[in-house]
């Protein structure tokens, strides 16, 4: 075996390897966690029903849930995400992991709904923690393959996701929804003890510590402006389908198929993602979003002022496919402009989903109080719209930058 000067070649080649292999081990356990988030977020709306008549409270209070859930996780996100060059990330993502398990435990033991409501503000705040540095880390392990990694990293959050009302199904038929929040909350334990047990994390790139100045020209970034501009619009309408889609599908189908029109939708995120994962790499990032948003206008237009019958499940399914990739396309977009930032980056994009999550809905549904649900959803056409109109003139805009490169870049305050 051939050696270095100083006799360190098989040093270095099983330090490389052990390297490679920490990385692959962390990679794994993210995406196990992400799928066991995506559950718990879906778990929540299926088991309402069945909430409402254990703890005997009104729908209001069950209102209370998706805020509940919300809140922590959006504020820890905000404030680890921003910090990310400053902390260290295996230690905040283990405590994350383990705080969540225990919240998940509180969740399926609570004697009442106040308390679930507590242990659902915990769990929020503790899959923050994890959520906040796990996205930048793997923008690190993989920095030419960002946009290959976050649609696979959702897909799997998305398949998650898609399994977590058949494990309320499943619980119920055992004898007690209790048993899914406790299957989630050992699932959750075993990944916090892998997390624990794992090497440090060693990433090639390193996250710079951000600071108000570069905060703000961050900010200021055009590609940052276009990635959350793009976002809002287009997550803003994911959460209408998400909470309006059900009662439009039931004046619009038989009761059988309206009851499958979201599962359907979420199920095709999966191909979807898996698909843009594909894609992003080679044929770049704004051209695939301007190709999915420039296919995604006329079929939300064709399946909510056209279709009728069956056609309708067609057009959500398809809807479904073409969505699901722009936001873990467009964060890696934003993410490549600023690499050093990714944990700010991922953050703010992550607010700006949330923010439009909760906004664009409560307008809608407005709109359909006082009008319907079919006169209603054609409207999230307009949004969708703009958002082709950003990531169009984002793409020209890289054109003319590639022609006539200027290299800015975010000030180091050095």
């Amino acid at each position: 075996m051939s050696r270095d000067r100083n006799g360190n070649g098989n040093e270095n080649r099983n330090r490389n390897g052990n390297g490679i292999r920490n990385r692959r081990l962390w990679t794994a356990t993210i995406f196990l966690t992400v799928a066991v988030a995506g559950a718990a977020i879906q778990v929540r709306g299926a088991v309402l029903p069945t909430l409402e008549g254990f703890y005997g409270v009104p729908e209001w209070q069950l209102g209370l849930v998706a805020p509940a859930g919300t809140v922590g996780y959006l504020l820890v996100m905000l404030f680890v995400g921003s910090s990310a060059g400053r902390v260290d990330t295996r230690t905040v993502i283990t405590l994350g992991a383990f705080g969540t398990a225990a919240a998940l435990l509180a969740m399926g033991l609570a004697p009442t709904f106040l308390v679930f409501l507590g242990a659902m503000l915990a769990r929020g705040a503790a899959m923050g923690l994890v959520r906040a540095l796990d996205r930048p880390l793997l923008s690190h392990f993989y920095p030419d393959d960002r946009g290959r990694v976050y649609n696979l990293y959702d897909g799997i959050w998305a398949a998650g996701a898609a399994l977590g009302p058949l494990a309320v199904v499943l619980a119920l038929a055992l004898g007690s929804w209790r048993l899914v929040y406790l299957g989630l909350a050992g699932t959750v334990l075993v990944l916090a003890v892998l997390f624990w047990r794992l090497d440090p994390p060693d990433v090639g790139g390193n996250e710079e510590p951000l600071t108000r100045d570069r905060l703000v020209a961050l900010l200021r970034r055009p590609e940052i402006v276009g990635m959350l501009a793009a976002l809002f619009f287009v997550i803003g309408v994911e959460g209408s389908l998400f909470t309006w889609l059900p009662y439009y599908a039931g004046a619009e189908l038989p009761d059988r198929w309206a009851e499958l029109t979201l599962t359907l939708m979420l199920a095709a995120y999966v191909p979807g993602r898996f698909a843009c994962g594909a894609l992003a790499e080679r044929v770049g990032y704004l051209t695939l979003l301007t190709v999915v948003l420039g296919l995604l206008v006329p079929t939300f237009a064709f399946t909510f002022l056209v279709a009728d019958g069956l056609w309708v499940l067609a057009g959500v399914v398809a809807i479904g496919v073409l969505i699901s990739g722009v936001f873990p396309t467009a964060v890696a977009y934003g993410t490549d402009a600023a690499p050093e930032y990714s944990g700010p980056v991922n953050a703010v994009a992550s607010a700006t989903g949330s923010a439009a999550f909760a906004t664009v809905p409560a307008i809608l549904g407005v709109v359909i109080g006082g009008s319907n649900a079919r006169s209603a959803m054609p409207l999230l056409v307009v949004p969708l719209a703009v958002a082709f109109g950003v990531v169009v003139l984002a793409r020209i805009a890289e054109y003319r930058r590639d022609r006539h490169p200027t290299g800015d870049s975010v000030p180091n305050d050095d």
